[in-house]
């Protein structure tokens, strides 16, 4: 029997010289405690095909509850690092202390890592997050019924004796299969992480490139050629129709033109054979269709954003479909031909029922055969004369004719569809039905992360170069580059569009509204990370487009749904003006004097909510923000104004409703509101955006004197509470600064009942700091950042660098202080948030 005083990593070493010695324990997968691999695979790969357990270690013995805490915890590991979508999973997820040890197969507990809208990216080791109590409430029950739970030892008479249950487990259950010639199933999970390692194994044994028509060299997707080898029994394609197929020992494709190539080999394949003689082919019938419904994921993520290869989910086919029928009658789908022209694999046109009214174009071959393939067998209600391939930002519209109508040449749009572009009163009853690529050309970082990830070439086109005068930045846009050729091409016909919502609020897309005059008949909103691979937590919107009606676009009621397509109300989305919060912010910070002292530093951020966590009070602001002039300093004349701006951006918080929502120039009614003001000072010094740290600097922000605290030294700087006892008198020329009254007070000011309530729980929390700091640590001038990090130290890496703070304390009595005050300020920001919408600060 194990001590239960002995440390985790002696656990881990004593439980697998115990029970895990026929296996290899010494592997290192991310943060995961332990890892269990079957010996007899250990020359296959890296990438885990072998893996039999990971599992949480915990020291000590733990409560039954505890206990299902660590597999929540070892899932939080796994999912916040993706190790699941990097690696094969292992065949159980695990969890052991010095007395027991659990297991749990892992596809029982593999659909919570599908989930969407799940926020992974909070620390594992911190059972009080929300998203901790999130997951544990969902998985209890499953953990109950699914774990097997065995003692390491049990007492036999006098003599302490190994588990046999848990020996005859790991001997026979733990390893059916394995070792034993067991092929590995491909899944509707693991599929594409298959194709990563085939990426690796077998890639470079196929000679994928060849010169076309005009001696240039192509190199063909190798995504193809891995359908080609998974869909396949005894080394031979099933379905002949894939882009590629594989012919026992070569792989065979046909060109457009009808040339056909053929691929063999460099190493005999030996490569290939080594490596799917690892796993079973074909898959089942129904993972089958799923892959070649989810080709998507295997186009790696900047080709699938130029392509727009991203899957529609059906519950918002299903509603824009709904929404179509609202805006243009329940007969549309026999009044109106309806084309998209950027299909995929055709599931946005599913559920429509007139198959001569249909038209479906992509960008990707392999997307085309893959719809005919589904037409032929009546998966999808389309001709396949009404599929083709057709890029839509490069390819001619129409065919080139000459004077006397000869053509020159020939467009790959179908020519019933031409003809209906052709004439004016035909085009009014075309529908442009599509969910487009969201790709923009730079997506930059955080302006504090001094990186900037640039995608120029995602947004390069025909279309692009063609527009890129009128539409100027929002040419980036790849999706406003779509709207803006069905604008002026297909011109009076009917659009309807998912999108994010920039083309009507964006500061870059101004140019594009001025060009893009057309009737919003419908919007609908909903939440983006229901849409697979899209990143963040904002508005997706559905629009139908009226372009025969010339209309600019200045204001709509959008229906919001739910992540569960459940209507949940309506919300005003406008054109955000020109004139913002930070325009309002320079007003105040336009009367600085180069003899002021300057108290700190705030970072401005962007002025849309989702960049409110970039919006901060430091000492010293990073080279990137200096660069970016996204900065300015806070004195004692804008210490009011800048409390105010900081307090506006975070009293509020974000969701994937107002994301996008921008902060702007407000009305006038908050300069008679002496207690908002006051209020908002109160926010900002005791918000965790302030970052004030007496080891960069002065600290001016301890908003106590020494007598309140029991401090054992004087402060070096008694500002804020002059400032807030109203000792800085100031002169007339400081009052005359401002329109209405000067920010600097001439008397104590008075702060709301919630505020008051901030200052008592700071207080209690500067006071137990100054009374229980170790003398070599204690810092009379601690800031509440310097207290926080006192108290909960940073994290420490194993090569010994430090890292982020900890997010909870080993004092108890610090825990329960900082929440309460964190409790109190989220009551004072319930107060704020009506006056920010009153003030014109945001807009409902």
């Amino acid at each position: 029997m194990y001590s239960l005083k002995i440390r985790e990593e002696e656990l881990k070493l004593k439980v697998a010289g115990d029970f895990f010695a026929q296996f290899d324990t010494t592997r290192i997968v991310q943060n995961i405690d332990f890892c269990v691999v079957q010996k007899d695979r250990l020359d296959f790969d890296e990438l885990g095909s072998n893996t039999l357990l990971w599992a949480e270690a915990k020291k000590g013995e733990l409560k039954l509850e505890d206990f299902y805490q660590s597999f929540v915890q070892l899932i939080l590991t796994i999912g916040k690092a993706k190790i699941n979508e990097k690696t094969l999973p292992p065949e159980y997820l695990g969890a052991f202390d010095a007395v027991k040890i659990a297991f749990i197969p892992y596809e029982s507990i593999a659909f919570v890592f599908n989930q969407n809208d799940f926020n992974w990216q909070v620390t594992p080791s911190n059972h009080e997050s929300k998203e901790f109590k999130q997951l544990y409430a969902q998985i209890k029950e499953l953990l109950k019924d699914k774990s097997l739970i065995f003692d390491f030892f049990i007492q036999e008479k006098d003599e302490v004796k190994k588990n046999k249950d848990l020996e005859h487990f790991l001997h026979n259950d733990f390893i059916v299969g394995w070792g034993q010639g067991k092929a590995i199933a491909i899944t509707k999970n693991n599929f594409n992480i298959v194709y990563q390692k085939w990426l690796a194994k077998v890639k470079p044994s196929i000679k994928l490139d060849y010169k076309d028509e005009d001696g240039k060299v192509k190199e063909l997707n190798p995504a193809d050629f891995y359908l080609a080898d998974l869909l396949s029994k005894d080394n031979k394609s099933l379905k002949q129709n894939l882009e590629v197929v594989l012919l026992k020992d070569h792989y065979e494709k046909t060109l457009p033109n009808g040339f056909e190539l053929s691929f063999k080999f460099k190493d005999e394949q030996k490569a290939h054979k080594d490596f799917w003689s690892f796993y079973e082919r074909p898959p089942a019938e129904e993972v089958r269709k799923h892959i070649l419904k989810r080709r998507d994921l295997l186009v790696p993520r900047d080709i699938r954003e130029r392509k727009g290869a991203f899957f529609t989910p059906a519950i918002w086919v299903e509603k824009a479909q709904e929404y179509l029928a609202k805006a243009l009658g329940e007969n549309y789908q026999d009044e109106y031909i309806i084309w998209d022209l950027c299909a995929g694999t055709g599931n946005l046109l599913a559920n429509l029922q007139n198959k001569k009214q249909i038209y479906a174009s992509t960008l990707d071959e392999a997307d085309v055969k893959i719809m005919k393939d589904d037409a032929k067998e009546g998966k999808n209600n389309l001709f396949e004369k009404h599929i083709f391939q057709f890029d839509f930002l490069n390819d001619e519209l129409l065919d080139e004719v000459d004077k006397k109508g000869n053509i020159l040449k020939k467009s790959k749009v179908p020519e019933a569809l031409q003809a209906i572009i052709k004439e004016e009163q035909k085009r009014k009853k075309l529908l442009i039905f599509i969910n487009p690529p969201y790709a923009e050309a730079t997506s930059s970082k955080s302006i504090v992360s001094e990186k900037s990830e640039h995608k120029d070439l995602v947004a390069e086109s025909t279309i692009k170069n063609k527009y890129q005068h009128i539409l100027r930045q929002g040419a980036k846009e790849l999706y406003v580059q779509f709207l803006a050729r069905i604008y002026e091409e297909l011109p009076n016909c009917i659009l309807a569009n998912f999108s994010t919502l920039k083309n009507l609020q964006g500061s870059h897309t101004q140019e594009f509204r001025d060009f893009f005059q057309a009737k919003l008949l419908k919007l609908f909103i909903c939440p983006s990370y229901t849409f697979d691979n899209v990143k963040g937590k904002f508005p997706i919107g559905f629009f139908i487009w009226n372009l025969a009606i010339k209309e600019k676009f200045s204001k709509i009621s959008a229906d919001i749904y739910s992540e569960k397509a459940k209507f949940i109300g309506t919300k005003n989305i406008f054109v955000t003006p020109k004139q913002n919060i930070k325009t309002w912010l320079a007003h105040y910070n336009k009367f600085l004097t180069k003899n002021e002292t300057i108290l700190s530093y705030l970072v401005r951020g962007s002025v849309d909510m989702q960049n409110n966590n970039v919006v901060f009070i430091t000492h010293t602001p990073s080279q990137s923000v200096i660069k970016a002039s996204n900065y300015n300093a806070i004195t004692k004349n804008n210490l009011m104004a800048n409390s105010i701006f900081f307090s506006v951006r975070h009293a509020i918080e974000s969701t994937w409703l107002n994301d996008r929502d921008q902060f702007l120039y407000p009305n006038d009614k908050w300069l008679k509101d002496k207690e908002f003001q006051n209020d908002c000072l109160a926010f900002m010094l005791f918000h965790g955006q302030n970052r004030i740290s007496s080891k960069e600097g002065l600290n001016h922000f301890i908003p106590f004197d020494e007598n309140e605290l029991g401090a054992k030294e004087a402060f070096a700087s008694s500002f804020i509470v002059d400032f807030i006892r109203g000792k800085l008198g100031t002169s007339k020329k400081e009052e005359a600064l401002f329109e209405e009254d000067s920010f600097i007070p001439q008397k104590a000011l008075e702060f709301s009942p919630e505020a008051r309530a901030v200052f008592e729980a700071g207080k209690a929390l500067f006071s137990y700091y100054h009374k229980n700091c170790t003398e070599v640590l204690y810092n009379a001038n601690a800031s509440l950042y310097d207290i926080k990090e006192y108290f909960q130290g940073r994290k420490e890496s194993k090569d010994g660098k430090i890292g982020r703070m900890n997010t909870k304390s080993q004092d108890l009595k610090y825990n329960d202080l900082i929440a309460i005050l964190r409790a109190k300020l989220k009551a004072l920001a319930f107060k704020l948030e009506p006056k920010i919408y009153e003030y014109g600060f945001l807009k409902e």
